[in-house]
């Protein structure tokens, strides 16, 4: 080949990269441009059955049957446990930063700078991050794993109550005062006005409808409007914490009425009494109904967490409408999921402070949207609710921090595989234990001491063992832990549960604070 044939075919070739790489890089370029936006609507005190279209129970929730119809559904999704009564520090504790209970900062009220939460991450890969809502983290993590927010849910000026909830506008700094809250009230025209949180406004579920909006109007509308105002380039990361249907069990009067106390169905594990002491019976949770939990009391209850939930339903409704209206949906990761289950009467139980299933911590657990493509489907993997952040990242193509100890779902959600894991482990203080794998599920109880700010040292707690087949008895009715054909199956969990005990580090060493361990006394 002569010099003039080389040169030619070296100038083709210059040429057609020339016309290659300008191409390539506008691909490389649209698809940043068209990362999708990812809103994470996490409620609170939220059991799996509470809604209709997971558990088919009597709550009417047709928008979040909706996500359910258009997206994928996990059937196993769990919390894994606290070191709190208040469960939902640990739980968005756990969403916030991807880790496993022992994995937290003490009992979760602190997130340390190491521990990169999934603000953090997004907002490091052009994400504009935004939060409305519940936050029950410290002001530093906060500051720092969001771009903007609004309506932030106060600490410390709580009033137990959703129509008089104190908020704080976002401050970049982090710097919250007690001063700055607010309360959202109407005047006399019926127009919502802000007013300042006073010494005359006394703890306690005293508002209603007419004295100002509910807490999940309030975020709802927040949300919704910073969604059709949404106008940069970049994608947008929205964290919208309810605080509902957390207690008190607040509604408008309109779906109250949608719950006749009389019509109410009891679960199948309503109980009037638990049958022994499970370490926690006499905390605040279980002083919101009187004891014994009769079948009217327990309807009741059931009745006012139905209508709070419905209540909730549709704002989440209109929050899912604003994506709609402003176009936004089309490439909107939603991801809906709650914050732990709750008893409402099941087992003779009023809160969360335990390890059964939808007592404490089977939870519902959405991902759904547009880019979900096997609408309807649902999933049976044992997941936890720390294994969102590492699945968001993956779902939008981008690496997960090494700080994440979950696991990403989406191999499971494209149905590439079945599961990430073989069994759940869950813990509650240093009085339960729990090992679920295959169909059988152990719980341990132990008797233990324990430290109270009113009483002191005291002994708390029941050495007992329970068993239950959950694939026969998802309501945790039948305890098959005495009978003798199942002495086999007790001993091979026990020494299961032991050896996972071990490898996720349960230890009272391990949560900082802690002066009690449940395998001490075990």
């Amino acid at each position: 080949m002569n010099i003039r044939n080389r040169l030619s075919i070296y100038i083709l070739i210059i040429f057609g990269l020339s016309l290659i790489l300008p191409v390539r890089a506008q691909k490389i370029k649209l698809k940043k441009q068209n990362s999708p936006n990812v809103i994470l609507i996490y409620t609170d005190d939220h059991r799996f059955s509470g809604v209709h279209a997971l558990g088919g129970m009597q709550v009417q929730t047709p928008h979040m049957d909706a996500l359910v119809a258009d997206g994928v559904s996990f059937t196993n999704a769990y919390l894994m446990g606290a070191f709190s009564g208040a469960t939902c520090v640990p739980s968005r504790a756990m969403l916030l930063t991807g880790r496993n209970v022992f994995e937290l900062q003490g009992q979760g009220h602190s997130i340390p700078p190491e521990q990169k939460t999934i603000g953090e991450v997004l907002q490091a890969n052009d994400y504009k991050t935004h939060i409305v809502g519940k936050w029950h983290q410290d002001n530093a993590a906060l500051a720092r794993s969001f771009d903007s927010g609004d309506r932030l849910m106060s600490r410390g000026i709580y009033l137990v109550d959703h129509f008089r909830m104190p908020m704080w506008d976002w401050k970049n700094d982090g710097d919250y005062k007690r001063e700055d809250g607010y309360l959202l009230v109407f005047d006399a025209n019926g127009k919502v006005i802000r007013r300042p949180v006073t010494k005359n406004d006394k703890r306690g579920p005293s508002g209603t409808e007419k004295n100002g909006p509910h807490t999940s109007e309030i975020y709802a509308e927040s949300a919704s409007e910073y969604i059709k105002g949404y106008r940069k380039k970049a994608p947008f990361f929205m964290y919208l914490a309810f605080h509902a249907p957390h207690d008190p069990r607040q509604a408008p009067q309109k779906y109250k009425d949608m719950y006749p106390v009389e019509d109410i169905v009891l679960p199948p594990s309503y109980m009037a009494q638990h049958p022994f002491d499970n370490g926690d019976m006499f905390i605040r949770d279980e002083e919101l109904a009187v004891w014994p939990r009769t079948p009217e009391v327990a309807k009741q209850q059931l009745s006012d967490y139905y209508a709070i939930i419905t209540h909730l339903d549709d704002q989440i409704g209109k929050v899912i409408a604003s994506l709609k209206e402003s176009g936004a949906y089309e490439n909107t990761l939603i991801v809906f999921a709650g914050d732990s289950g709750l008893a409402v009467g099941n087992h003779g139980l009023m809160g969360k402070q335990n390890i059964y299933d939808e007592d404490g911590v089977h939870i519902p657990f959405v991902f759904s949207g547009n880019l979900i493509k096997d609408k309807g489907s649902k999933r049976d993997a044992l997941v936890y609710n720390f294994d969102i952040f590492p699945t968001i990242c993956d779902f939008i193509g981008i690496n997960t921090p090494s700080s994440v100890t979950g696991k990403s779902l989406v191999p499971v959600i494209n149905m590439e595989k079945t599961n990430v894991r073989d069994y759940t482990y869950h813990a509650y203080k240093q009085f339960q234990r729990a090992y679920r794998k295959g169909d059988y599920k152990l719980i341990e109880y132990v008797r233990a001491n324990n430290y109270d700010k009113s009483l002191g040292e005291t002994v708390k707690g029941s050495r007992v063992t329970q068993l239950f087949n959950i694939k026969s008895d998802p309501w945790e009715v039948y305890d098959l832990s005495f009978f003798p054909e199942y002495a086999e199956q007790v001993k091979k969990m026990r020494e299961e549960m032991k050896e996972k005990a071990a490898e996720l580090g349960d230890t009272k060493e391990n949560i900082e604070g802690e002066k009690y361990g449940f395998w001490d006394y075990y």
